[in-house]
């Protein structure tokens, strides 16, 4: 709940959303529209997890997924430490499904680089969401590990070295929420979120910009007039 400056190279500014703007703007769509499932993204401060918490406690019992944006694609940190222990405290233990990657599951449970992902997949299930995901896009194999209490469960697939990685984390994220919205159970939700962030990095901007080029979840190069195919897309 933020408005950055950012490229395919870093993020150089941050402003957050004022907490009231936060609360109106969920208000508008659940009296309207109503809310199947939320996706939770970037927080960066205590005022817009505050927020964020009267928020979903108004939804009710939407699924609620968890992507702690906390380390950006460049490196940059995107939560001041205040903000980290009141994720950790007030919004983690609401949240349906978590879904941190390898250095945010590590920043989270402060577990080093020795902990392998099974065990980090507890550590973050432990800090209060009811399913956790360690997602695998910064390890060779790019496996997720799904741990729901009581299994964990490696979810495999294709890794694409040669893709595009900016926004991957949000598109896994997203996917998962809305498959949750459609009635999927979470571990299938989280094999469709694998699958098709797999499929945005393949189809990525490796193109645009010097830094990590954007996912293409959309297809959206397929569609331009110079991309082959007269621009009808798949």
């Amino acid at each position: 709940m933020a408005l950055t400056a950012q490229n395919t190279v870093g993020v150089t500014a941050i402003h957050p959303v004022p907490p009231q703007m936060i609360l109106d703007q969920v208000r508008a769509v659940s009296s309207d529209l109503g809310v199947d499932a939320v996706k939770i993204g970037m927080l960066a401060d205590e005022g817009t997890i505050e927020a964020v918490v009267r928020a979903l406690g108004e939804l009710g019992e939407a699924p609620t997924v968890v992507d702690p944006v906390m380390i950006a694609e460049s490196r940059a940190v995107l939560l001041d430490p205040e903000a980290k222990t009141a994720l950790i405290e007030r919004v983690l233990p609401i949240a349906t499904v978590a879904t941190p990657n390898l250095p945010e599951a590590r920043e989270l449970t402060g577990m080093g680089e020795s902990a392998d992902p099974a065990e980090l997949a507890r550590a973050v299930h432990a800090l209060g969401p009811r399913y956790a995901v360690v997602t695998g896009g910064h390890s060779g194999e790019g496996t997720d590990f799904f741990f729901d209490g009581e299994s964990v469960v490696a979810i495999r697939g294709p890794k694409h070295p040669e893709g595009a990685t900016h926004g991957s984390g949000c598109t896994h994220s997203s996917v998962l929420a809305a498959h949750l919205a459609l009635g999927m159970e979470p571990l299938e939700a989280a094999r469709a979120a694998r699958a098709i962030a797999a499929e945005a990095v393949a189809a990525g901007m490796r193109e645009l910009g010097v830094g990590a080029g954007p996912v293409d979840a959309l297809r959206v190069s397929r569609r331009r007039p110079d991309a082959g195919g007269g621009g009808d897309g798949d």
